[in-house]
């Protein structure tokens, strides 16, 4: 069922929803949890377990991966939102609870909690079930989860209806120090009205769900939207709403505080973009990426942005999945040869290190935000689904770290390249981003955090035996 790992360590079972860009920041943060004493268990579907031992070896990791069935009969997917809820609430629980009670019956530990990313909701049910503390985890921007909290408020308030569609066009949401966001920037307005409405009800599930939780690590910063010195403060943890976890902020949880050989990718990276960077210059190379998530933009967009790199003489890496390329002009790949690279997946992290790489077009997803600020990278902002427009705001409204492109046509992507590159600022607000976020007070903040979340576990566990 996974790669087995002999230990006598008590065991916290981490349980991510299942995409990329949720199962690295929870691998990151179980490596953090093994300086405390804890032997951590990540459990994802089979459909995901199968992708990560094709492409890592497990046997690398510390933390151990195990697998649950999720009723897809051997089939790769790629799965959309509304089959992987299906079995998520249907199909997966049952077989989480069996793998509880076996972990709980061998002799190298029990189970002493269980972490829980807020998307993967089901399994705080299954938690309560099996009397086993459970902790949230939320993987992306503080920001996202108060505008998620604010659901109810806003239903109360009549600027969304009860389906989620907004009342009247423009500010939706004002929450304390955060930039206005409008009705796009709504996390569920994705698809048609009923995927829309479904998508809603997902949220205000989870909603009711959390308050069961004692604990929430966030894999943000307590104040995100602070870049001033006078009015930064450094809270070890957020106090919660009435009937809310406590709040840890643990994160951003990048690549330098944690060691591993890298993060398990769900696809083979081609390496050889990075000795194709070797010989470019400084600053050069456009890197463009839209995650791994979202579905394809569709083929006029893909054929839009070919022709406008292109057109644009500049060096470039565009990590452009299988499914992504139809768009693509006949012939484009030995056309555009000697200019640029296409690949299916990139080492991302590695790429943005690169010091030939120097702006970087991104859908804005949580640990794609955090990388590019970790390696000092502008950004030109495309966001496409979910929490990308809520963090595009800040990119682009409060930490002004990148430009928001309007379109990917020429003239569009043109005078955003223009800008991002005439701002003779944005350097150093990259560099005082980066420090505040990423530096040793921060790494000290979230040691003091997950040290705090730990000896509130060890204290639930003494007065358990009392």
């Amino acid at each position: 069922m996974g790669v087995q790992c002999i230990t006598k360590k008590p065991k916290i079972l981490l349980v991510p929803y299942p995409a990329q860009g949720h199962v690295n920041p929870m691998l990151k943060l179980g490596l953090a949890l093994l300086t405390h004493g804890l032997q951590p268990i990540i459990v994802t579907p089979e459909f995901i377990h199968r992708r990560i031992v094709a492409n890592v070896d497990l046997n690398d990791y510390q933390v151990r991966f195990m697998s649950i069935p999720d009723g897809f009969s051997g089939e790769e997917g790629p799965y959309d939102f509304f089959a992987i809820e299906k079995s998520m609430e249907n199909i997966m629980p049952n077989h989480l609870e069996t793998l509880l009670h076996e972990l709980d019956e061998d002799d190298d530990g029990t189970v002493v909690c269980m972490v829980i990313d807020l998307l993967a909701s089901w399994a705080i049910q299954v938690a309560t079930r099996c009397g086993i503390p459970a902790a949230g985890f939320w993987p992306a921007m503080q920001a996202t989860y108060r505008l998620i909290t604010s659901i109810p408020e806003m239903i109360q308030a009549d600027l969304i209806s009860e389906t989620g569609c907004p009342r009247h066009d423009g500010t939706v949401s004002s929450l304390p120090s955060q930039p206005l966001l409008s009705t796009e920037d709504l996390p569920w307005l994705i698809g048609t009205q009923a995927s829309r409405k479904a998508r809603l009800k997902f949220w205000i599930r989870i909603l009711d769900r959390l308050t069961s939780l004692r604990w929430l690590l966030l894999n943000s910063f307590p104040q995100e939207f602070i870049i001033h010195d006078d009015e930064y403060q450094d809270d070890d943890y957020i106090a919660p709403p009435h009937n809310n976890p406590i709040i840890f902020p643990v994160g951003p949880l990048t690549e330098p505080s944690l060691t591993t050989p890298k993060n398990p990718s769900f696809w083979k990276e081609d390496t050889n973009c990075l000795e194709w960077l070797d010989h470019q210059k400084p600053n050069s190379v456009i890197y463009i990426s839209f995650g791994s998530w979202v579905s394809p933009i569709g083929d006029a967009k893909i054929k839009t942005l070919a022709l406008t790199l292109q057109s644009l003489n500049r060096p470039f890496i565009w990590v452009l999945a299988k499914s992504w390329r139809h768009g693509l002009p006949n012939g484009y790949s030995d056309t555009v040869s000697k200019q640029g690279k296409l690949v299916l997946w990139a080492p991302q992290f590695q790429v943005l290190q690169h010091k030939a790489v120097g702006l970087y077009l991104t859908h804005c997803g949580w640990n794609s935000t955090m990388e590019a600020i970790q390696c000092r990278k502008r950004l030109l902002c495309y966001p496409m689904a979910g929490d990308q427009f809520v963090n595009c705001k800040y990119i682009v409204k409060v930490w002004k770290i990148g430009v928001k492109v309007k379109g990917l046509g020429q003239k569009d992507v043109e005078e955003a390249v223009k800008k991002v590159m005439k701002d003779e600022e944005m350097e150093e607000r990259l560099r005082k981003i980066y420090h505040r976020t990423m530096g040793e007070e921060t790494s000290s903040r979230v040691a003091g955090n997950l040290k705090a979340f730990i000896l509130g576990l060890d204290q639930l566990q003494q007065n358990s035996l009392h």
